[in-house]
């Protein structure tokens, strides 16, 4: 493998010579002076001799870096829809100004990441040890080229998560005083404030994602964004029955009325079964939630930024209220 390594290494610096990182508002003008170190979610502590300014992100680590003013020089899973349209994953990452990586799963172009002569790569987990989308069979070649860095998703609040990327960024040359992340903070907790005062009525919601044959109930402690929402108050159907790896119950379409709720979130992902589709399940079209009107779309991947969260509960709160007023 390391000659393998040798070899693109030796391929890249006959090429040209990578593009240059584009700074912005929101980091500071100082120039990368000094030792650089950051821990990440593994325990590993990272030492460079300068901060690093070539950044390598998978698509929800660059957007969440992005918001906090830290742009990527390239990304890697999905970031561009068939449509040529951004993937939502990639936030608000301008992909016309990072080179793509890969779009799919288990796909990651080794070579060109080499070419780029990147300083640090960073990664979400729901693993604790697993870097999400960096390929298994390609893991160690691209260990070899520049440190990476893993922030934990699974058994987090995105409250922590989102402070997690807010270190990284700062420690990459941030300013986290930088009115656009200071504005994105406020709404943040806004949002947060009012989610409280609606999870006080009782509302119930369930949240699920759709499959052509299946129905996944997911279950609250595995995902930051819904252990923010149970922390704020709000009542989440947990599953009284987990599949292995603990992430959800799978039922049938004729099941899915297992749980009631007031409330249904659906996964809004572009992989997850529209809608239109889940309308067309018998059991699931009968349901009360459904039949009132009472399903809204779950942001299951808002980037782990102050601004992403604030879009994602803003919305969420706008539609708790309505479903509120008309239960």
């Amino acid at each position: 493998m390391a000659g393998g390594v040798g070899t693109l290494l030796a391929l890249a610096a006959c090429g040209e010579s990578a593009p240059a990182p584009v700074a912005t508002a929101a980091q500071t003008s100082a120039a990368p002076a000094g030792p650089w170190t950051f821990t990440d979610d593994r325990g590993k502590k990272i030492e460079l001799p300068r901060r690093p300014t070539r950044v390598v992100a998978q698509v929800g680590s660059a957007a969440a870096l992005w918001d906090f003013g830290i742009r990527p020089v390239a990304v890697f899973g999905p970031h561009k829809l068939k449509s040529g349209e951004k993937d939502p994953q990639v936030g608000n990452v301008d992909i016309t100004k990072v080179t793509g990586l890969g779009n799919v799963w288990d796909e990651f172009n080794v070579e060109q990441y080499i070419a780029l002569q990147p300083e640090l790569l960073v990664s979400s987990m729901y693993v604790k040890g697993t870097l999400w989308y960096v390929p298994d069979k390609s893991k160690d070649t691209i260990e070899q080229v520049a440190p990476t860095a893993g922030v934990m998703l699974t058994g987090q609040s995105a409250a922590q998560v989102i402070g997690k990327y807010a270190e990284l960024a700062q420690s990459l040359g941030a300013d986290l005083n930088a009115p656009e992340v200071s504005s994105a903070k406020a709404r943040f907790e806004a949002a947060t404030e009012e989610l409280k005062k609606i999870s006080a009525t009782g509302l119930k919601v369930l949240m699920m994602s759709g499959g052509p044959d299946t129905m996944w109930v997911v279950n609250p402690p595995e995902y930051p964004d819904i252990v923010h929402l149970t922390q704020s108050g709000l009542d989440v159907v947990t599953p009284d029955k987990v599949d292995e790896g603990g992430f959800f119950q799978s039922l049938s379409w004729e099941n899915a009325d297992k749980y009631d709720a007031d409330v249904i979130l659906y996964d809004a992902r572009t992989q997850a079964l529209k809608l239109e589709e889940m309308m067309k399940k018998p059991t699931f079209a009968k349901l009360l939630a459904v039949k009132a009107g009472h399903v809204y779309p779950w942001r299951a991947e808002a980037p782990f930024s102050y601004q992403g969260y604030a879009d994602y509960l803003e919305e969420l709160v706008a539609n708790l209220k309505k479903a509120g007023q008309e239960s």
